[in-house]
């Protein structure tokens, strides 16, 4: 079958010609005529395709077949005809959505995703004002086991968009169908509890999924109770993705860079101080350039895998712990922010330590884990004590009665608030390594970069490669983002292939952008672009670009820290991972 074939179609008695091969769905977008999905996912981009055809949602009418047939898995042919439009077609879609609801809790006016439902948007555009079919509903407990994902299976729709993600994007293998009929949903083997599982927390099944059958564990409650406690000094700090992604939440266009205004609110809704964790980016590059040019200097373990997300972290713990000993030792920039925060700052401006909380607004569900985690406390108190997702820092604005598009912009406190471009582009895949990299090279040269752009280490491929050369010296980069990318480049190390100094990994496809915690994206891969773009005109617009140049961040390792990927500096920046069980 040739891909310039076109065939003649007739949806709706308009005839148009389309690429022989692709599905009734797509060739109706084509005309222009919309078929309603549920089940179906498709971001070409991210190499995300869901197309189970398990919900019947899309069935349309083919004259001269005796069956109705799915869009969305059904491939058009030369002189077909569709009609999208007929009382049989109609029917079928509204059983289908009302067959689902039948089985499904009736607590709209209390689901975390009420509003967000893609199940419920679909009864409202079917017209479904009654559930015909009354009885028996699934009744399972909530999986509350983890510090990142709640599970409900009682509202799990057996799309299998979760499945797809976890299974075919991110190659864990955590999630898979379990029981049948009726009663049938998706979990871990076994419906072992989500904890016990293998599960990296990625949070690519809850950014995937239509209903509330998997939503991440809310914080929203506890950072209330912290900004109400007056002997609590409450810290928050925002990622660099949240900038490009919260104006979503409240109508605006993705991709939107709405940082001075989210500063307004956040000290409207009543912290005590307001910073970016772009500052823990530009230390996080000054200690990753330090230890990869150690590393390189002194022949120890190459490659270096920049470390800071947690889910990827978690995924070679479980599935590779063999090649432990490659990531890089530094925490992440959120964690290296809360330990400074409750040293440095605390010391710095007279306040008790143990009355500080640092809350973390990040575009990662993981990092609810993360912040959880025994290596990343120190001595016995959480560096991080709260982290709430993008998703949830608009529901809390929202819950403040603030106007947020009205606000007026508003600059991060000090000190601790000085940023670069480098630490911006932190928030997409290809930005750690390329910041780290702009650092490395003045470093390793002596000499200045004057084109701070590293445009062959950007993009949206799968997997990414470059040869930088640093001062004579060819320096081979290697970038994934998807754990199912990551798979491909750690076995490549474990069998001896790797022919890489360096290698940036992100679980999420997109990279922190696209997090299990941001707004919903609803299958959108053009929203995740928007944002990228909007993630490297930030990066344009600092005056500063290189983290080795932000002000605070010298003064920081002057007063206190000493040198980068030294005694102390190692003693708070830097942890060790540890080999988990693959369940």
């Amino acid at each position: 079958m040739s891909d310039n074939k076109m065939v003649k179609v007739i949806i709706n008695d308009k005839e148009l010609m389309v690429p022989e091969g692709i599905t009734i769905l797509e060739a109706s977008h084509k005309a222009g005529v919309k078929i309603p999905t549920l089940c179906h996912l498709d971001l070409h981009d991210l190499k995300m395709v869901n197309q189970t055809a398990s919900c019947r949602v899309c069935m349309v009418e083919a004259p001269g077949r005796n069956t109705l047939v799915p869009a969305c898995v059904t491939k058009v042919s030369e002189g077909l005809e569709i009609k999208t439009n007929t009382i049989r077609a109609i029917t079928a879609r509204r059983m289908a959505v009302e067959l689902l609801l039948s089985n499904h809790p009736n607590e709209c006016f209390t689901c975390p995703k009420n509003l967000e439902c893609e199940l419920q948007a679909l009864a409202a555009e079917l017209n479904v004002r009654e559930i015909r079919w009354e009885g028996d509903r699934m009744d399972y407990p909530k999986d509350l086991s983890s510090d990142a994902i709640v599970k409900d299976s009682n509202k799990c729709i057996y799309c299998r968009r979760c499945e797809t993600a976890c299974n075919e994007v991110q190659t864990c293998g955590i999630l898979s169908g379990i029981g049948r009929g009726f009663e049938a949903f998706v979990g871990p083997f076994g419906n072992i509890p989500m904890v016990e599982s293998s599960c990296t927390y990625c949070g690519q099944c809850v950014q995937v999924c239509p209903t509330a059958a998997l939503t991440e564990v809310y914080h929203m409650d506890k950072v209330w109770e912290a900004l109400n406690d007056p002997d609590k000094y409450v810290i928050v700090q925002t990622a660099p993705a949240i900038r490009v992604a919260l104006g979503e939440l409240f109508g605006m266009e993705a991709g939107t860079i709405v940082t001075g205004k989210m500063v307004t609110a956040l000290k409207r809704m009543g912290f005590d101080a307001v910073f970016d964790t772009d500052f823990g980016a530009d230390l996080t590059v000054m200690e990753e350039a330090a230890e990869l040019i150690y590393r390189i200097k002194n022949n120890k373990t190459l490659p270096i895998l920049t470390s800071c997300c947690p889910a990827w972290v978690k995924f070679i713990e479980h599935q590779f712990p063999e090649l432990l000993e490659v990531p890089s030792t530094c925490k992440s920039p959120h964690i290296m922010f809360g330990t400074i925060a409750k040293t440095y700052y605390a010391k710095k401006n007279n306040i008790d330590p143990d009355n500080i909380v640092v809350v973390s607004i990040m575009p990662c569900i993981a990092k609810k884990a993360e912040a959880k985690r025994a290596e990343l406390t120190k001595d016995e108190h959480n560096n991080v004590d709260i982290v709430v997702t993008t998703r949830e820092l608009g529901k809390m604005i929202k819950e403040a009665g603030l106007d947020f598009t009205s606000l007026p912009d508003s600059e991060y406190d000090k000190p601790l608030g000085e940023t670069t471009g480098a630490s911006v582009i932190f928030g997409t895949t290809g930005g750690v390594i390329e910041a780290a990299l702009r650092t490395a090279y003045e470093w390793m040269t002596g000499e200045e970069l004057k084109d701070v752009e590293f445009q062959q280490l950007r993009g949206l491929e799968g997997v990414r490669e470059a040869t930088v050369d640093v001062g004579g010296k060819q320096l081979n980069i290697g970038i994934a983002h998807g754990l199912g990318n990551a798979r491909t480049l750690l076995e490549s190390i474990r069998e001896g292939k790797s022919k890489y100094h360096a290698i940036e990994i992100m679980a999420c496809p997109g990279g922190c952008i696209a997090g299990g915690g941001q707004p919903y994206h609803h299958g959108n891969d053009e929203i995740v672009k928007k944002r990228q773009e909007a993630i490297y005109q930030e990066d344009r617009n600092k005056k500063v670009r290189k983290s080795h140049e932000n002000n605070e961040i010298l003064q920081l390792y002057k007063e206190y820290l000493g040198e980068p990927f030294g005694e102390l500096a190692h003693e708070l920046l830097h942890t060790h991972y540890e080999e988990r069980e693959r369940i």
